[in-house]
């Protein structure tokens, strides 16, 4: 079996293992590995240039958000992702970040939230004209603002459990951001900056159930968004 997708990786940030993971969902998302498909150590570790070490921490960690069974004498299986999956992480997701949200509230310098309500307001008003510009822009602060979140918790099996998690819903969201941007279609960008700023707000005020409420929302139409994309994605290849 040949494995297909991008050529070997240069991580500019992160470990070798995190580019791989990366890559790989991009793969399954995309529709460029399909399930039930093999993947094999060392195909793979010709395609990006590694050791097998960092391959089979890869094949582990992916296998740890379940998007591939480990099977003995199988080795690595892609497992099937599609909208029900998506609506499965999300409710997980949704469990562990409305939980993060409630607890950071008031343990987050309001200097730094007040920087960030600023930033999401400005990108929320620049992405009409310039959408394609803007995503790279969009990536930084969803990442910064959830990762702030976790990080202020104060709950480290919390903090470590979104951590594991991130790059899954990191993968879908670049996905969907990746379909649109084909489209030329920025809408959800300004939605979600929108959205950002509401959790914000509600962490600036200390209202931790306004703030549940917000990541609620955000999560739900996140799911639906993603659900869509990703549909739309696997069904092009």
């Amino acid at each position: 079996m040949t494995v297909v997708g991008q050529p070997a990786v240069s991580p500019p940030r992160g470990t070798r293992r995190e580019a791989i993971v990366e890559s790989l969902l991009a793969d399954v998302f995309q529709g460029r590995l399909r399930a039930g498909q093999h993947l094999v150590t060392q195909e793979l570790a010709e395609r990006y240039a590694v050791s097998h070490t960092p391959i089979r921490e890869a094949l582990i960690a992916l296998a740890g958000i379940g998007i591939i069974t480990l099977a003995p004498n199988r080795g690595a299986v892609v497992r099937q992702v599609g909208a029900k999956e998506v609506r499965e992480v999300c409710q997980v997701r949704k469990a562990l970040e409305c939980e993060a949200v409630r607890l950071a509230c008031g343990r987050i310098s309001p200097a730094e939230l007040q920087a960030l309500a600023l930033e999401l307001k400005k990108l929320a008003g620049r992405t009409g004209a310039n959408g394609l510009r803007q995503v790279a822009k969009a990536r930084e602060l969803d990442s910064r603002l959830h990762d702030l979140i976790a990080d202020a918790s104060g709950n480290q099996f919390l903090k470590q459990e979104l951590n594991r998690l991130k790059l899954l819903f990191r993968a879908f969201r670049d996905v969907a951001w990746e379909h649109d941007g084909a489209h030329n279609d920025f809408h959800r960008l300004t939605e979600e900056a929108y959205e950002h700023v509401v959790i914000v707000e509600a962490l600036l005020t200390n209202d931790a159930k306004a703030a549940a409420r917000a990541m609620s929302r955000h999560i739900r139409s996140g799911m639906v968004y993603w659900s869509r994309a990703l549909t739309a994605s696997t069904k092009q290849q």
